[in-house]
């Protein structure tokens, strides 16, 4: 039966759960792109006493119970392995979750200075409702990779005395036409461009007298940040909210922020990761990249980085073993979690409330995802939805066995089917919040904890 978690915390619990919801909260305004993400993690592995595979590995060393190493790739994704007392072909217990979220981001050739403004052109990652996404401040983050090997980090919008950036919408004044549009034209892709000058360059300073605007901002560029404009072509920018992380409601019960979707089911996982020790089976945290797009490219769940890592973690374990490795894979058991559909009644029309999580009422888990006859979904089987329970039930853990909503409405995927490959036990889990892909979304303190109580126990237990 579905109750709400708050009444039922001790005191200790209370603290316990006000000190995990700052952390987290701090993780939201520092990990805004996947690239921050990993960054804060591998910064919070090796505090917590993870070494790099990569060394390990160079200096000829074996991996031994209680051993904890991480692997990272590209900047974007990272696995982090923790020996365990059995053998790793026995089964890893492994939690899963990515770490990317829907965003603008900067095309290769996007400066460009129209009619006294300058703007720089995006193309949306992600699935979003691109009219949420206008008249709302944004920040810039990412990297510059430039010719001589150096990488630069931008990030502007965050401080409180940085510039932001917004992309702007019509006057309401005018608007009749725009307001009989569809939602999903309303605004079209090719209008989310930033708006990010509009005072020129000195006429003294000025070789042509054409777009001396964008001049100017190529100044301010170079700089900042010693940049030329063709090194836009080898950088990675994304426009994300600006802002920190609130506490929502008078209450302060819930966050809202951007980047939930998947933080709010990450760092739980990553900090179940760093404390739960000596466990019987080999423990893994999994961060990916790429999921909002289809889990493509190397970084994402659908490349080969993480078998490529257990098949390392093998060879330093029990020997180089291409049947170990499948063994370890197909015999391991994994919360693949992601952010699901949470209740909402002024819109209760496209739910079902009693297959729907109700926020506030613990981690979610989804024995299938996928749309409209459960396309494309990972379906768990009962016999491993049996035994999460009893570890759920047996560690006292508030959880939901929901669906996404009604059948013929729509639904979601996750990296579950793409786990599942390998014949291991696999479902669909997190944590439900409301306004999800919205640059602003709004999760549970309370969920938040009982998915990190979560966490542990299946680490230690599965």
């Amino acid at each position: 039966m579905k109750k709400n978690l708050w009444n039922k915390y001790t005191d200790e619990q209370l603290k316990e759960l006000s000190d995990v919801t700052e952390q987290y909260k701090n993780c939201l305004n520092e990990c805004k792109t996947e690239r921050e993400a990993i960054e804060f993690t591998i910064e919070k592995a090796k505090e917590a006493g993870f070494k790099d595979l990569k060394e390990v590995i160079s200096e000829g060393k074996k991996l031994n119970t209680g051993d904890r190493v991480y692997a990272c790739c590209m900047n974007k994704s990272i696995a982090l392995f923790q020996i365990g007392k059995e053998p790793i072909s026995h089964g890893m217990n492994i939690l899963a979750a990515h770490v990317d979220s829907p965003r603008l981001d900067i095309k290769r050739n996007p400066l460009y200075e129209t009619d006294g403004l300058a703007y720089l052109d995006t193309h949306y990652y992600g699935g979003i409702k691109k009219y949420q996404w206008v008249a709302e401040p944004l920040a810039l983050h990412g990297v510059i990779a430039k010719k001589d090997g150096s990488v630069v980090k931008v990030n502007i919008g965050e401080d409180e005395n940085d510039p932001v950036f917004l992309v702007t919408d019509l006057l309401v004044h005018l608007g009749a036409a725009q307001l009989e549009k569809p939602a999903a034209t309303v605004i079209e892709g090719e209008k989310l461009d930033i708006l990010i000058a509009s005072k020129p360059l000195d006429e003294s300073e000025l070789k042509d007298e054409k777009d001396a605007i964008k001049a100017n901002v190529l100044k301010l560029l170079k700089e900042k940040y010693d940049m030329e404009e063709s090194d836009f072509q080898s950088a990675e920018l994304e426009i994300v909210p600006a802002g920190k992380a609130r506490d929502c409601g008078l209450d302060r019960s819930m966050i809202a922020s951007y980047g939930h979707d998947d933080k709010i089911c990450a760092f739980p996982s990553l900090l179940a990761m760093l404390e739960v020790k000596e466990t019987e089976k080999t423990s893994c945290c999994l961060l990916v990249d790429k999921e909002e797009i289809g889990s493509m490219g190397a970084t994402g769940m659908q490349s080969k980085f993480f078998e490529n890592m257990v098949a390392e973690i093998v060879a330093l374990t029990e020997g180089d073993s291409n049947v170990k490795v499948r063994r370890a894979l197909q015999n391991s058991k994994m919360l693949s979690s992601d952010v699901s559909s949470c209740y909402d009644p002024l819109y209760a029309e496209y739910f079902t409330r009693r297959s729907t999580a109700t926020i506030g009422f613990g981690i979610t888990f989804n024995k299938h995802t996928g749309s409209k006859g459960k396309n494309g979904s990972n379906d768990a089987n009962a016999e491993y939805i049996a035994n999460l329970r009893k570890i759920m039930d047996d560690a006292g853990v508030g959880y939901q066995l929901v669906e996404y909503g009604k059948v013929d409405v729509g639904g979601s995927g996750t990296i579950a089917y793409i786990s599942a490959n390998y014949g291991m036990e696999v479902i669909d889990c997190g944590i439900s919040v409301l306004n999800m892909h919205a640059p602003y979304e709004v999760g549970s303190k309370a969920d938040v904890y009982e998915a990190y109580r979560a966490y542990k126990a299946f680490l230690r237990n599965a």
